[in-house]
């Protein structure tokens, strides 16, 4: 029996997933694509998946790139809805260096192509060339996120040409760079990222000649401040630190080439696992233009390891043949300059129609020195994990998993701060290997990995102190 391979979160049907590359929202109609290696031995390629109306059902489609000439592996970056097919931007990565590249595909509002060959790639991509090489004083061209431009300050105005955000130099020193395009195709860069203002980094953290610590995947959204009414910038960043992946934000406004801040560095998760979030763009017409900029989604890789990750010391690999999930998709609004996260729209129902994926929903009132706590059980009746909600702290802890040797079990606790006043709910959502909590209404999310013996079997609800659970629903798959 299949134990840790999720039903409605993404993953391959073997190998091992790297990152969300990219995801574009056409009508009702998902396009996720991932990068990924199908083997152990294999360099890293672009994938293909879509859902129609939600994103829970994913059908796995042909391939759209893999390394060619000289290429050694392919990395993630970004897609955008050009005019007559997706752009699709990628970093190429060769024995000389990286750069980014784009390639075409066309009829994607078609049935997908589906081989008998896992390595098949889909005719309907064709590489256009490359977009972004070495230049005076720039080099190493990579992690391209591309989005709209604006057509004048005023951001009610709309959109005109599109923007890309990239990284160059070295990886230890990485160099933010701002490129501009009219048409999607031809791009000229316009100079360094700057900040204006604070950007609320570790003291010590930000190397000599870049602005920021040394990061990957930087990706931008646009959300429209619901204290304020105005339209910012939400910059995603993922830090390296102790050789972990930091997943978090700053908030401003890009105009030229500098981001002027509103407020610093923030995380965007507090569990052991978040990483690599990634933006949705959306074709002409799928999003009202009154409504555009009212909430963003979000994909994000569920593995904080970061790059010294061993994919053959996961339980789901050495078992089942496959290695790491994405998160559930995270729908974003911006409060007074912070982000608040809620699950995906048609969630519950996706969990009663799946067979074990599992959630607990409950709306307390927790006084400080009380506490509700959470107890997911494995298969054996034994806690695997334990989430706590304490008014001020929200905790999840997987150190007692005993699954597979206790994989976990050297894993720190996993605390975030939680706002005083603010309304007390709580979120759990199980599916096979993965744990998803959000609190208070999302103002904290956390993402982890969590190995059950033999599936999840139950959740257990307690109070200490004066908490009370005032309300609370609990939905399961048709198998438990």
């Amino acid at each position: 029996m299949t134990t840790h391979r999720p039903e409605l979160h993404f993953v391959p049907e073997s190998g091992i997933l790297e990152a969300p590359a990219g995801v574009l929202l056409d009508g009702t109609t998902w396009h996720l694509f991932f990068q990924y290696r199908h083997e152990l031995s294999a360099p890293a390629r672009w994938g293909h998946t879509y859902s129609e109306e939600l994103p829970f059902d994913w059908l796995e489609c042909d391939d759209v790139l893999a390394p060619v000439g000289g290429e050694l592996s392919l990395r993630a970056g970004s897609v955008a809805a050009g005019e007559d097919a997706i752009n699709l931007y990628f970093t190429s990565v060769t024995s000389t260096g990286t750069s980014v590249r784009l390639a075409r595909f066309t009829d994607f509002q078609d049935v997908c192509e589906i081989s008998d060959d896992s390595h098949s790639l889909d005719p309907n991509v064709v590489r256009y060339g490359e977009v972004a090489s070495s230049v005076t004083n720039y080099s190493r061209f990579r992690s391209p996120s591309v989005v709209p431009d604006w057509a004048a300050k005023d951001r009610d105005e709309g959109h005109e040409g599109w923007l890309m955000l990239a990284l160059t130099g070295h990886s230890d020193a990485p160099l933010p760079v701002i490129l501009r395009s009219a048409d999607g195709l031809s791009w000229e860069v316009e100079g360094p990222l700057e900040f204006n203002g604070e950007p609320g980094f570790n003291e010590g953290e930000v190397p000599a000649n870049s602005s920021i610590p040394p990061v990957v995947s930087p990706r931008l959204v646009r959300l429209r401040d619901e204290v304020d009414g105005r339209i910012y910038d939400v910059l995603l960043l993922t830090l390296e630190r102790n050789n972990r992946d930091v997943s978090g934000y700053l908030v401003g406004r890009l105009e030229g080439t500098t981001f002027t801040i509103a407020s610093g560095f923030q995380r965007i998760d507090f569990g052991h696992d978040f990483s690599r979030p990634r933006n949705t763009n959306t074709t002409d017409g799928t999003i009202p233009q009154e409504t555009r900029y009212d909430e963003a989604l979000i994909f994000g890789l569920l593995n904080g390891n970061g790059r010294g990750d061993d994919p053959t010391l996961h339980p789901s690999f050495k078992e089942e043949g496959w290695a790491n999930t994405l998160a559930l998709p995270r729908h974003l609004t911006l409060q007074g300059g912070k982000l608040f996260q809620t699950p995906p729209r048609g969630l519950p129902d996706a969990i009663r129609q799946s067979e074990r994926a599992r959630s607990w929903t409950g709306v307390l009132d927790v006084p400080e020195g009380s506490s509700v706590t959470v107890t997911l059980l494995d298969g054996n009746g034994e806690p695997a994990a334990v989430v706590t909600h304490a008014g001020s702290t929200l905790t999840l802890d997987r150190s007692m998993a005993k699954a597979f040797d206790s994989y976990f079990k050297d894993s720190e606790p996993a605390i975030a701060q939680l706002a005083e006043g603010d309304s007390d709910s709580l979120t759990i959502v199980v599916d096979g290997a993965t744990v998803e909590v959000y609190a208070d209404g999302g103002q904290v999310a956390m993402g982890s990995r969590v190995y059950f013996e033999k599936g999840c079997s139950d959740v257990i609800v307690e109070t200490s102190g004066d908490a009370v659970i005032e309300q609370s629903w609990q939905r399961k798959g048709s198998k438990l």
